[in-house]
Protein backbone atom coordinates (compact mmCIF):
# COMPACT_ATOMS: atom_id res chain seq x y z
CA UNK A 1 0.00 0.00 0.00
CA UNK A 2 3.19 2.75 0.59
CA UNK A 3 4.73 1.84 -2.49
CA UNK A 4 1.36 2.83 -4.30
CA UNK A 5 0.92 5.76 -2.33
CA UNK A 6 4.54 6.78 -2.98
CA UNK A 7 3.82 5.86 -7.05
CA UNK A 8 1.32 8.49 -6.83
CA UNK A 9 2.77 11.24 -4.90
CA UNK A 10 5.88 10.90 -7.18
CA UNK A 11 3.24 11.60 -10.37
CA UNK A 12 2.05 14.49 -8.46
CA UNK A 13 5.16 15.94 -7.49
CA UNK A 14 6.05 16.06 -11.31
CA UNK A 15 3.04 18.16 -11.68
CA UNK A 16 4.43 20.40 -9.21
CA UNK A 17 7.65 21.16 -10.66
CA UNK A 18 5.97 21.77 -13.88
CA UNK A 19 3.70 24.08 -12.46
CA UNK A 20 6.75 25.29 -10.87
CA UNK A 21 9.18 25.87 -13.73
CA UNK A 22 6.26 27.49 -15.46
CA UNK A 23 5.13 30.34 -12.81
CA UNK A 24 9.21 31.17 -12.05
CA UNK A 25 10.07 31.85 -16.18
CA UNK A 26 10.78 35.53 -16.47
CA UNK A 27 9.20 36.25 -12.77
CA UNK A 28 10.63 36.72 -9.51
CA UNK A 29 11.46 34.00 -6.87
CA UNK A 30 10.41 35.08 -3.33
CA UNK A 31 7.15 36.33 -4.21
CA UNK A 32 6.33 33.09 -6.03
CA UNK A 33 7.07 30.70 -3.24
CA UNK A 34 5.87 33.19 -0.47
CA UNK A 35 2.23 32.78 -2.65
CA UNK A 36 2.85 29.50 -2.80
CA UNK A 37 3.23 28.65 0.77
CA UNK A 38 -0.13 31.31 1.33
CA UNK A 39 -2.06 28.90 -0.74
CA UNK A 40 -0.98 26.07 0.82
CA UNK A 41 -1.72 27.31 4.22
CA UNK A 42 -4.94 28.36 3.46
CA UNK A 43 -6.06 24.66 2.18
CA UNK A 44 -5.02 23.47 5.65
CA UNK A 45 -6.83 26.13 7.66
CA UNK A 46 -10.54 24.98 7.41
CA UNK A 47 -9.62 21.87 9.20
CA UNK A 48 -7.69 23.74 12.16
CA UNK A 49 -11.48 25.35 12.37
CA UNK A 50 -13.32 22.03 12.04
CA UNK A 51 -11.56 20.32 14.32
CA UNK A 52 -11.59 23.08 16.66
CA UNK A 53 -15.42 24.02 16.68
CA UNK A 54 -17.07 20.95 15.76
CA UNK A 55 -17.01 17.55 15.57
CA UNK A 56 -17.37 16.82 11.77
CA UNK A 57 -13.87 15.66 11.75
CA UNK A 58 -13.47 13.64 15.06
CA UNK A 59 -11.91 9.83 14.37
CA UNK A 60 -11.20 11.11 10.41
CA UNK A 61 -7.95 11.35 8.86
CA UNK A 62 -8.66 14.90 8.07
CA UNK A 63 -8.82 15.77 12.32
CA UNK A 64 -6.11 17.99 13.54
CA UNK A 65 -5.58 17.20 17.11
CA UNK A 66 -4.04 19.78 19.60
CA UNK A 67 -0.49 19.09 20.12
CA UNK A 68 1.85 19.97 22.78
CA UNK A 69 4.39 22.87 22.42
CA UNK A 70 7.55 20.29 21.61
CA UNK A 71 6.14 19.59 18.84
CA UNK A 72 5.23 22.66 17.06
CA UNK A 73 8.96 23.40 17.73
CA UNK A 74 9.69 19.72 16.22
CA UNK A 75 7.37 20.95 13.07
CA UNK A 76 9.10 24.12 13.06
CA UNK A 77 12.32 22.75 12.67
CA UNK A 78 10.86 20.75 9.52
CA UNK A 79 9.62 24.11 7.96
CA UNK A 80 13.18 26.07 8.44
CA UNK A 81 14.96 22.84 6.55
CA UNK A 82 12.28 22.51 3.55
CA UNK A 83 12.28 26.49 3.32
CA UNK A 84 15.62 26.34 2.83
CA UNK A 85 15.45 23.61 0.21
CA UNK A 86 12.90 25.18 -1.64
CA UNK A 87 14.92 28.58 -1.87
CA UNK A 88 17.52 27.36 -3.38
CA UNK A 89 15.78 25.26 -5.34
CA UNK A 90 12.80 27.97 -6.79
CA UNK A 91 16.22 29.85 -7.78
CA UNK A 92 18.14 26.93 -9.74
CA UNK A 93 14.57 26.34 -11.33
CA UNK A 94 14.04 29.41 -12.88
CA UNK A 95 17.92 29.78 -13.92
CA UNK A 96 18.12 25.91 -15.02
CA UNK A 97 16.70 23.42 -17.57
CA UNK A 98 14.15 21.18 -16.09
CA UNK A 99 15.69 18.23 -17.89
CA UNK A 100 18.85 18.86 -15.73
CA UNK A 101 17.52 20.51 -12.23
CA UNK A 102 15.20 17.17 -12.15
CA UNK A 103 17.79 14.90 -12.63
CA UNK A 104 20.09 16.73 -9.67
CA UNK A 105 17.22 16.57 -7.77
CA UNK A 106 16.67 13.04 -8.08
CA UNK A 107 19.99 12.37 -6.27
CA UNK A 108 18.60 12.87 -3.52
CA UNK A 109 17.30 9.25 -2.70
CA UNK A 110 21.01 7.93 -2.53
CA UNK A 111 21.92 10.35 0.41
CA UNK A 112 18.31 9.75 1.82
CA UNK A 113 19.48 6.23 1.37
CA UNK A 114 22.73 6.72 3.07
CA UNK A 115 21.15 7.83 6.00
CA UNK A 116 18.54 5.38 6.53
CA UNK A 117 20.71 2.97 6.71
CA UNK A 118 23.14 4.76 9.49
CA UNK A 119 20.27 5.77 11.63
CA UNK A 120 17.24 3.92 11.32
CA UNK A 121 19.34 1.14 10.33
CA UNK A 122 16.84 0.03 7.42
CA UNK A 123 18.37 -2.97 4.91
CA UNK A 124 17.64 -3.60 1.26
CA UNK A 125 16.72 -6.60 -0.18
CA UNK A 126 19.24 -7.64 -3.45
CA UNK A 127 15.80 -6.20 -5.55
CA UNK A 128 16.61 -2.66 -3.98
CA UNK A 129 20.23 -2.55 -4.32
CA UNK A 130 19.56 -3.07 -8.22
CA UNK A 131 17.09 -0.28 -8.21
CA UNK A 132 18.82 1.97 -6.28
CA UNK A 133 22.36 1.49 -8.41
CA UNK A 134 20.15 1.87 -11.57
CA UNK A 135 19.06 5.10 -10.59
CA UNK A 136 22.52 6.25 -9.40
CA UNK A 137 24.40 5.28 -12.30
CA UNK A 138 21.66 6.99 -14.59
CA UNK A 139 21.70 10.40 -12.29
CA UNK A 140 25.67 10.42 -13.00
CA UNK A 141 25.15 9.90 -16.41
CA UNK A 142 22.52 12.65 -16.39
CA UNK A 143 24.60 15.25 -14.97
CA UNK A 144 27.33 15.09 -17.46
CA UNK A 145 24.46 16.17 -19.90
CA UNK A 146 24.74 19.66 -18.85
CA UNK A 147 28.34 19.90 -19.88
CA UNK A 148 26.64 19.84 -23.72
CA UNK A 149 24.81 22.82 -22.99
CA UNK A 150 27.64 24.88 -21.92
CA UNK A 151 26.83 24.53 -18.25
CA UNK A 152 29.68 23.52 -16.19
CA UNK A 153 29.13 22.44 -12.74
CA UNK A 154 32.04 23.72 -11.01
CA UNK A 155 31.37 27.26 -11.89
CA UNK A 156 27.90 27.66 -11.86
CA UNK A 157 26.58 28.87 -8.46
CA UNK A 158 22.70 27.82 -10.03
CA UNK A 159 24.05 24.31 -9.55
CA UNK A 160 24.97 24.61 -6.63
CA UNK A 161 21.78 26.00 -5.37
CA UNK A 162 20.18 23.03 -6.73
CA UNK A 163 22.79 20.58 -4.94
CA UNK A 164 22.37 22.18 -1.68
CA UNK A 165 18.17 22.21 -2.37
CA UNK A 166 18.68 18.62 -2.84
CA UNK A 167 21.24 17.69 0.19
CA UNK A 168 18.30 19.70 2.58
CA UNK A 169 15.62 17.77 0.72
CA UNK A 170 17.41 14.52 1.84
CA UNK A 171 17.86 15.56 5.68
CA UNK A 172 14.04 16.86 5.47
CA UNK A 173 12.85 13.27 4.17
CA UNK A 174 15.32 11.79 7.23
CA UNK A 175 13.55 13.96 9.67
CA UNK A 176 9.89 13.17 8.15
CA UNK A 177 10.65 9.61 9.00
CA UNK A 178 11.41 10.41 12.61
CA UNK A 179 8.39 12.30 12.95
CA UNK A 180 5.98 10.17 11.46
CA UNK A 181 7.05 7.41 13.94
CA UNK A 182 5.62 9.66 16.81
CA UNK A 183 3.32 12.38 15.41
CA UNK A 184 -0.11 11.99 12.96
CA UNK A 185 -0.01 12.97 9.30
CA UNK A 186 -2.37 16.03 9.51
CA UNK A 187 -0.29 17.57 12.90
CA UNK A 188 2.88 17.26 10.28
CA UNK A 189 1.18 19.01 7.28
CA UNK A 190 -0.88 21.26 8.88
CA UNK A 191 1.54 23.64 10.96
CA UNK A 192 4.24 22.94 8.62
CA UNK A 193 2.93 24.92 6.19
CA UNK A 194 1.70 27.29 8.21
CA UNK A 195 5.19 27.90 10.00
CA UNK A 196 6.56 28.38 6.51
CA UNK A 197 3.70 30.60 5.50
CA UNK A 198 5.04 33.01 8.69
CA UNK A 199 8.63 32.83 7.42
CA UNK A 200 8.16 33.62 4.19
CA UNK A 201 6.44 36.77 4.98
CA UNK A 202 9.31 37.96 7.31
CA UNK A 203 11.54 37.02 3.95
CA UNK A 204 9.41 38.82 1.72
CA UNK A 205 8.70 42.01 3.88
CA UNK A 206 12.20 42.56 5.25
CA UNK A 207 14.34 41.12 1.92
CA UNK A 208 13.01 41.62 -0.94
CA UNK A 209 9.99 44.44 -0.66
CA UNK A 210 12.57 46.84 0.09
CA UNK A 211 15.22 46.28 -3.32
CA UNK A 212 12.06 44.55 -5.33
CA UNK A 213 12.39 47.66 -8.07
CA UNK A 214 16.25 46.35 -8.64
CA UNK A 215 14.89 42.85 -9.21
CA UNK A 216 13.14 40.80 -11.42
CA UNK A 217 9.26 41.86 -11.34
CA UNK A 218 6.75 39.76 -10.33
CA UNK A 219 4.07 38.93 -12.44
CA UNK A 220 0.64 36.70 -11.46
CA UNK A 221 0.42 33.05 -13.22
CA UNK A 222 -1.96 30.56 -12.42
CA UNK A 223 0.15 28.22 -12.38
CA UNK A 224 1.07 29.50 -9.21
CA UNK A 225 -2.03 27.88 -7.80
CA UNK A 226 -1.48 24.79 -9.60
CA UNK A 227 1.89 24.47 -7.37
CA UNK A 228 -0.28 24.63 -3.99
CA UNK A 229 -2.27 22.28 -4.80
CA UNK A 230 -0.21 19.61 -6.50
CA UNK A 231 2.13 20.08 -3.31
CA UNK A 232 -0.87 19.74 -0.55
CA UNK A 233 -2.22 16.57 -2.22
CA UNK A 234 0.92 15.18 -2.72
CA UNK A 235 2.96 15.99 0.29
CA UNK A 236 -0.14 14.25 2.17
CA UNK A 237 0.00 11.37 0.68
CA UNK A 238 3.85 11.34 1.31
CA UNK A 239 2.81 11.68 4.79
CA UNK A 240 0.39 9.22 4.92
CA UNK A 241 2.79 6.69 3.05
CA UNK A 242 5.66 7.18 5.92
CA UNK A 243 2.75 6.75 8.50
CA UNK A 244 2.33 3.13 8.04
CA UNK A 245 4.44 1.13 9.71
CA UNK A 246 5.98 -0.99 7.54
CA UNK A 247 7.22 2.02 5.14
CA UNK A 248 10.81 2.58 4.17
CA UNK A 249 12.06 6.42 4.02
CA UNK A 250 14.80 4.95 1.47
CA UNK A 251 12.27 3.29 -0.86
CA UNK A 252 10.00 5.74 -0.46
CA UNK A 253 12.18 9.07 -1.26
CA UNK A 254 13.42 6.74 -4.42
CA UNK A 255 10.16 6.17 -5.40
CA UNK A 256 9.62 10.17 -5.00
CA UNK A 257 12.22 11.17 -7.55
CA UNK A 258 10.93 9.27 -9.97
CA UNK A 259 8.79 12.41 -10.73
CA UNK A 260 12.12 13.34 -13.05
CA UNK A 261 10.23 11.52 -15.64
CA UNK A 262 7.20 13.88 -15.51
CA UNK A 263 9.47 16.42 -15.52
CA UNK A 264 11.61 15.04 -18.80
CA UNK A 265 8.53 15.14 -20.60
CA UNK A 266 6.86 18.24 -20.01
CA UNK A 267 10.66 20.03 -20.68
CA UNK A 268 10.55 17.99 -23.58
CA UNK A 269 7.13 18.77 -24.70
CA UNK A 270 6.56 21.99 -22.97
CA UNK A 271 9.50 24.17 -22.66
CA UNK A 272 11.67 22.79 -25.70
CA UNK A 273 14.82 21.85 -24.00
CA UNK A 274 17.69 19.98 -25.67
CA UNK A 275 19.81 17.66 -25.37
CA UNK A 276 16.90 14.95 -25.40
CA UNK A 277 18.16 12.13 -26.95
CA UNK A 278 21.01 11.31 -24.21
CA UNK A 279 18.81 12.31 -21.33
CA UNK A 280 16.09 9.97 -22.34
CA UNK A 281 18.40 6.79 -22.19
CA UNK A 282 19.30 7.87 -19.26
CA UNK A 283 15.82 8.12 -18.24
CA UNK A 284 15.22 4.52 -18.85
CA UNK A 285 17.42 3.63 -16.33
CA UNK A 286 15.90 5.94 -13.92
CA UNK A 287 12.84 3.87 -14.95
CA UNK A 288 14.30 0.54 -14.58
CA UNK A 289 15.45 1.43 -10.81
CA UNK A 290 11.79 2.10 -10.11
CA UNK A 291 10.73 -0.98 -11.41
CA UNK A 292 13.45 -2.69 -9.47
CA UNK A 293 12.11 -0.96 -5.76
CA UNK A 294 9.05 -2.01 -6.51
CA UNK A 295 9.80 -5.71 -7.34
CA UNK A 296 11.52 -5.54 -4.16
CA UNK A 297 8.72 -4.83 -1.97
CA UNK A 298 6.97 -8.01 -2.78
Amino acid sequence: MWVTLAFVSAFLLGCYEVSKKHALDGNAVLPVLFLNTLLSSLIFVPFIVLSRATDWLDGSLAYVPVVSLQTHGQVFLKSVIVLGSWISGYFSVKHLPLTLTGPIKASQPVITLLGALVIFAERLNPYQWIGAGLAVLSLFLLSTSGKKEGIRFAHNKWIVYAVLSMILGALSGLYDKRLMQSLDVMTVQVWFNIYQLLIMAAILRWLWYPHRRRTTPFEWKWSIVCISLFLAVADWIYFYALNKPDSMISIVSMIRRSNVLVTFMAGAVFFHEKNLKNKAFDLLLVLSGMIFLYLGTK
